[in-house]
């Protein structure tokens, strides 16, 4: 994977939900510059990108924002005034990083182990035959995208235009069984949506609270994300004034993804946050404040047999993408391993292309993060 939003990263995101994994960078630091972009030029540059409805984004140095831009509109076809740039949206795929720190949390806190076996972890799992080999599965596994589980949301076992059923977990994981299997336990990396919503399962059975609760108990409270929450059932969406995306259906049909399906996230991409909320997180996380080394690393080292990414603005500062999304929205935050600057979007879109608008994130990330490069 690449390290910068390029087409092929973004290319899964028009026809399933979640199905950006976090682009992985060595964790050794490096001096953030001080010197940043126009966030508000590079956002109307992205603006005018075909397909794009509105952006937002902010961007963080040391922990306090030193710009900040919005572009474009709230609404479809321009209406609905611009999107306030310190609203809520969906952090997407970026929920995974979330998920895994908390599970890790407790592998350090003993509460787990990460070679517990998911059949012990969660019995229900095996007795519904809801995942094969589940007695051979780890939660290492599961975290790095090795289980060889397949992914539940694909078109043909989802219907991302579904605004109101609530699914539990279980069942969106028993959709996957279906599928066949993407390799042997601990074999190859495939990245899916069933590893985190199972590890979400986890992270409620071992607490005994739900994961909203752990999310914001662990993390949200401590690190001040106060407009961050999980909704988990539909019609739960996302609060206050805030960007909407659209997407059209096979028969041409314009659907307002506003209403995406709460049941669809959980632990694999739930999280409705904003620019300052998440730029926290990633600035505790890469400052080392939330998970000692050798456990943070199973989360940012790259994947096992996956191409050595190519680093955003040459390696200098040197930097990690995180990114999100489905049909009608992509997120994206973009930190410095050090931890010290951040620079966090949310673009709202209403076309089937996502590689046009992955190439243009990119190139606003970078006139931000490495301007005149």
């Amino acid at each position: 994977m690449n390290h910068a939003i390029t087409a092929r990263r973004v290319a899964g995101l028009a026809c399933a939900m979640l199905t950006l994994a976090a682009a992985a960078t060595p964790a050794t630091a490096t001096a953030a510059t001080s010197k940043v972009g126009d966030v508000q030029r590079a956002l109307d540059v992205l603006a005018r990108t075909s397909g794009v409805v509105g952006t937002i984004g902010e961007v963080y140095l040391d922990g306090r924002r030193v710009g900040k831009g919005s572009a474009g509109s709230r609404l479809l076809d321009g209406k609905g005034g611009r999107i306030p740039a310190d609203s809520r949206y969906r952090i997407g795929s970026q929920t995974k990083r979330l998920t895994a720190t908390v599970v890790l949390q407790l592998v350090k806190e003993g509460k787990l182990g990460l070679e517990d076996k998911l059949s012990d972890l969660l019995p229900e799992v095996v007795s519904q035959d809801a995942v094969e080999r589940a007695d051979e599965i780890t939660v290492r596994q599961l975290i790095r995208h090795t289980s060889g589980i397949p992914n539940w949301f694909t078109p043909k076992l989802v219907d991302i235009y579904d605004f109101t059923t609530y699914y539990p977990p279980i069942e969106l994981v028993k959709k996957s069984r279906s599928q066949p299997r993407t390799g042997e336990p601990g074999e190859k990396y495939f990245y899916s949506n069933t590893n985190y919503m199972l590890l979400g399962m986890i992270i409620e059975k071992v607490t005994g609270r739900s994961l909203a609760t752990e999310f914001a108990r662990r993390l949200f409270v401590p690190l001040g994300m106060s407009r961050s929450y999980l909704p988990v059932k539909p019609p739960e969406g996302i609060k206050g004034p805030h960007g909407h995306g659209y997407s059209t259906d096979a028969e041409g049909k314009v659907h307002d993804m506003d209403r995406l399906n709460a049941s669809f996230g959980h632990g694999a991409g739930g999280v409705i946050s904003t620019a300052r909320d998440i730029s926290a997180f990633s600035r505790a996380f890469h400052q080392g404040k939330l998970l000692p080394p050798a456990l943070q690393k199973l989360i940012t080292d790259p994947p096992e047999n996956t191409p050595a990414p190519t680093p955003m603005c040459g390696g200098d500062p040197q930097l990690q993408v995180t990114a999100g999304g489905a049909a009608g929205f992509t997120a994206v935050t973009v930190s410095s391993t050090d931890g010290r600057i951040q620079f966090a979007m949310s673009t709202t879109t209403s076309n089937q292309d996502p590689a046009a608008t992955g190439r243009a994130i990119n190139q606003a990330a970078e006139a931000v993060l490495c301007p005149g490069k």
